[in-house]
């Protein structure tokens, strides 16, 4: 099968072909890293309408949103109903040219149409698959709908978010878990891979939104299990480490500053010209900091509270404290560290010009990844997956239009 033309340079996943049927964000976002890095990523939409997550965000001039064009980067676009019998078909045609299939439907969708895993891994013993769901395959929850903003609160991570005494919040007001999830279904992959080339066979995956969540909670599990500590919102600070939290400056900004040890407040004190708070009769304990919390955190703000942010952000970093600012995305735009590095990527659009992209994630030396296009449109590479990779003719594909089919 051929390709769409790309720039020069090999990547780790040259060759890999990803049958991508997710909607909205984890599994698009799995999808987008694999194809960052080299995959053939064919991502199958139903006809017509195609994946609503299109329509999530920002709209742009053709109608796909933003959030959309960022997250099906790279990819291949192609029309399919896996609902009826000759659409299946067409599925388990691909599937035996696939090396991995990746799906979010609700658990026993794919089985209900003729699709399992047992069916597919019968066409293709290699053949390595993605399920992503809220709450998992199996267990008294599985068939529940899932979003991140569910798993945010089942798994544990809402509650810790907020103001004490305040409502929980959503962290971020992003859907962090689809992200974290999408992550963790791309780790099984790969390990899944792995295995397969050193024994042939495939295998499934399950991933859960809300165990993507839960299992970042660093000590809370064993805390509880313990001592039967139950942690709740921590605001600004936190109750493990002081000062460290969020302080407002001057002219109305905010900066990160992080005291985890000793020897970091004693620099801190230095740079406020304070050195006898880090005393071992005053603050210089940690013990006595946490005992303390509100004084030295009143001290620090009445610090920074003094001075611009730049200039507390100079001072931390000259006495080599932790330091950073809270960034809007303004902020972001017009840092050098972010230019330097190469985190926003203009790409060329059609039709619709310069769309700026995060950039790839994680750096690799020799064989970096890469973003070539945005999203393409609905069904953009019918023809050419069809054609190519499964042989169909032009007559045979306007006859799968008419019945609906792609």
């Amino acid at each position: 099968m051929s390709e769409p033309p790309k720039p020069a340079g090999a990547r780790p996943f040259d060759g890999l072909v990803v049958l991508e049927c997710t909607t909205f964000l984890a599994g698009p976002f799995a999808g987008a890293i694999l194809a960052e890095f080299g995959a053939i990523v064919i991502k199958i939409e139903q006809p017509g309408s195609g994946d609503p997550f299109r329509k999530f965000g920002t709209p742009t001039e053709r109608g796909d949103s933003l959030t959309f064009l960022s997250e099906s980067r790279n990819k291949s676009s192609i029309t399919l109903d896996l609902r009826q019998p000759k659409g299946a078909d067409l599925f388990k045609r691909l599937v035996a040219r696939a090396d991995v299939v990746m799906e979010n439907f609700r658990p026993g969708t794919l089985e209900k149409w003729g699709l399992g895993y047992p069916v597919l891994a019968a066409v293709n013993p290699r053949l390595v698959m993605l399920h992503i769901s809220g709450y998992g395959q199996t267990g008294p929850y599985r068939d529940r709908p899932g979003f991140a903003r569910i798993a945010h609160a089942f798994g544990g991570l809402t509650h810790l978010a907020g103001l004490p005494g305040g409502p929980p919040v959503t962290p971020g007001s992003t859907s962090l878990a689809d992200y974290m999830t999408g992550l963790y279904g791309v780790i099984g992959m790969l390990a899944a891979l792995r295995h397969r080339d050193a024994t042939g066979e495939g295998q499934e995956i399950d991933a859960a939104l809300y165990e993507s969540a839960f299992r970042v909670l660093d000590e809370l599990a064993p805390a509880f299990a313990r001592i039967g500590k139950v942690r709740g919102p921590e605001g600004i600070g936190t109750t493990n480490a002081c000062p460290h939290g969020h302080f407002e400056c001057g002219d109305g900004a905010w900066v990160a500053i992080a005291c985890t040890t000793d020897k970091m407040f004693e620099r801190l004190t230095q740079a406020m010209g304070q050195p006898d708070l880090a005393r071992p009769d005053r603050y210089g304990l940690v013990a006595r900091r946490l005992q303390a919390r509100a004084e030295v955190d009143g001290l620090v703000q009445a610090w920074t509270r003094a001075m611009a942010r730049a200039a507390v952000i100079d001072k931390c970093l000259a006495s080599e404290v932790p330091v950073g600012p809270i960034n809007t995305i303004a902020d972001i735009f017009a840092d050098p560290h972010y230019q330097a590095r190469g985190n926003l990527v203009p790409v060329a659009a059609v039709g619709l010009g310069e769309i700026v992209l995060p950039g790839v994630v994680p750096r690799l030396s020799r064989t970096p990844g890469r973003i070539d296009h945005v999203a393409p449109a609905l069904g953009h590479d019918n023809e050419r997956i069809y054609g190519e990779l499964l042989g169909l003719r032009v007559d045979e594909l306007a006859a799968l239009r008419v019945e609906k089919v792609i």
